[in-house]
């Protein structure tokens, strides 16, 4: 439950601070005097965005800050834990700050928290009913809640959103790898020229250097040949280098042991002998290989101009890349001719997927349809003692023909408030005040189930008067009794009902208007309903009837 609220530099107020106690609270004050300013500042504790115009003028910084008591909501724990956040068993503390640049930042117990968390944890501590949310009743999507909450189906419907997302994803799947088969079988015939022509290349990773370095010796063929055997006649005739070095050798023989290195020139030179020796065979072998053979030539120059042109054509710079290429597009057609395999396994699949959801709508719609019973019973009686004596009301489960995440089932809340009238949709035809009446009774309804530590009636007593007002003040308090039950009205009859009276007002005796609340004494409680019944001016009448509604209480 709602424990405080503190809110400094927000809109009107400079520094306000409530304590809250269990049970039903009322919250009264003339129009304008700033109940919905606190309600504004509470929303941003439940995640609403923040805007730097509420920031109050010629201050840096408003703050808000709520502490709850959550002794008896053990269930939490796994958010904390999920969250890696702090969790002192008993209290939690949510604080908004916001600056007059804009930058707004979150905290759960003085961690630093997104927007999302702080939705997350306030949709399990408490409920705002504001005015505006009276329009919910037309809203298909929260009728179907409220007939779940009844139902507390929950782990129906999240095997069911579990199918259905993954009946989507497969859908999803399927639909592209029907798109991607559709473009593929338009290529088919380019892709298969494409890897044709590839494959009939014949190509070899390594041979483009092989040929590039065979189309070089080839072109120059008769100059290596000539330089070659003008090397072997220096190297080997009578007077070149290997007869002279062969001397050389022999007579260092015979002197090598009586001078200090003549052994290891010897060495050195029959080292050099035999080298020049391998140099010398390899280049005879070669010059004698070697031959100007045009043909060959042509055939080389031709070869490379095909590898050329495949380079060029498909934008790579190596028969490496060209045989990836080629690879890649055999296992296109190859994936090309499984396509329909791919595509019938997938259509299985999904008709499997889909023969399950529906099971599994099924079990959603039963429990539904069994809530709509007790759904019915409960508001009926309700609304009986609101002052709907003809009443009727029906709740309606039925099918849809498209699947979501919440089922196929399509809700509606039928309503006729008076005799021989037929049941019509709830924003059709009921009144301001009967939606008032319907939408408190739906918000009890839903109490007993929610298990919701708190809720707060922005004046849901609107439309309504007289003995309505003080039968819609007894269900407030009746729901009181298991939850907190916060409530700003006008009505006398609601307020006297309350067991802590709150007075909202404005102070203009400043430089600047500053809006305040104040928890009143049983007098002061007396003054307010009596002010509330007369006006300003209070009467002796209002006074004494004053006294018998706070007698009631």
């Amino acid at each position: 439950m709602l424990r405080s609220l503190h809110i400094s530099n927000y809109a009107l107020i400079s520094e306000l601070n409530i304590d809250f106690e269990s049970g039903l609270s009322v919250i009264t004050g003339e129009t304008g005097a700033g109940k919905s300013i606190i309600l504004g500042a509470l929303s941003l504790i439940l995640g609403q965005r923040a805007d730097t115009k509420f920031i109050k003028t010629d201050a840096e910084k408003c703050v808000i800050e709520a502490e709850f008591d959550i002794s008896t909501y053990a269930h939490l724990k796994g958010f904390f834990e999920q969250n890696d956040l702090d969790n002192e068993g008993n209290h939690c503390n949510i604080r908004r700050e916001l600056t007059s640049a804009g930058k707004s930042r979150a905290f759960i117990n003085d961690t630093p928290v997104g927007l999302n968390v702080i939705r997350d944890l306030s949709m399990r501590l408490i409920d705002i009913h504001s005015q505006h949310e009276n329009l919910l009743l037309s809203n298909v999507s929260y009728q179907l809640e409220v007939v779940d909450t009844i139902a507390q189906n929950s782990h129906e419907l999240l095997t069911y959103r579990q199918t259905y997302q993954s009946w989507r994803n497969l859908q999803a799947e399927l639909k592209q790898l029907q798109k991607t088969a559709e473009k593929q079988a338009s290529d088919v015939d380019y892709i298969q020229f494409q890897f044709q022509q590839l494959t009939d290349a014949n190509l070899i990773e390594t041979e483009q250097n092989e040929l590039e370095s065979e189309q070089e010796t080839l072109s120059h063929a008769e100059e290596i040949k000539s330089g070659l055997l003008k090397i072997q006649q220096l190297l080997e005739e009578d007077q070149a280098s290997l007869p002279l070095l062969k001397e050389s050798i022999s007579g260092l023989s015979h002197i090598k042991n009586f001078v200090p290195n003549g052994n290891n020139w010897y060495e050195r030179l029959q080292s050099t002998l035999i080298e020049l020796k391998d140099i010398s065979g390899e280049m005879r072998s070669f010059e004698e290989r070697i031959e100007f053979n045009p043909t060959r030539l042509e055939w080389v120059e031709n070869r490379l101009s095909e590898i050329f042109t495949l380079q060029k054509k498909y934008k790579v710079s190596s028969v490496s890349e060209l045989i990836q290429l080629r690879d890649s597009f055999g296992k296109q057609l190859q994936r090309i001719g499984s396509f329909d395999e791919e595509l019938e396994i997938l259509r299985i699949k999904c008709d499997n997927l889909f023969e399950q959801l529906k099971k599994d709508g099924d079990r959603l719609t039963i429990s539904r349809k069994k809530a709509c019973e007790p759904i019915v019973s409960y508001l009926v009686d309700q609304l009986t003692r609101l002052g709907m004596p003809n009443i009727q009301f029906q709740v309606l489960v039925s099918s849809s023909i498209d699947f979501t995440e919440d089922g196929n089932d399509e809700v509606q809340f039928l309503f006729s408030a008076n005799k021989n009238r037929p049941l019509q949709p709830v924003a059709q035809i009921a009144s301001g005040g009967e939606v008032s009446r319907l939408m408190l009774s739906i918000k009890s309804l839903v109490a007993h189930k929610a298990d919701l530590p708190t809720i707060i009636f922005d004046e849901i007593d609107t439309g309504v008067s007289g003995e309505i007002a003080n039968r819609m003040g007894d269900i407030m308090q009746a729901m009181s009794s298991g939850m907190q039950v916060i409530t700003i009205t006008h009505l006398p009859q609601i307020a006297a009902k309350g067991a802590h009276h709150y007075r909202v007002y404005k102070d203009d005796s400043g430089l600047q208007t500053q809006t305040h609340i104040k928890r009143l004494t049983i007098n002061e409680r007396l003054d307010e309903l009596a002010q509330m019944l007369s006006g300003k001016n209070v009467t002796a009448a209002a006074l004494l009837n004053a006294k018998e509604l706070l007698a009631n209480l």
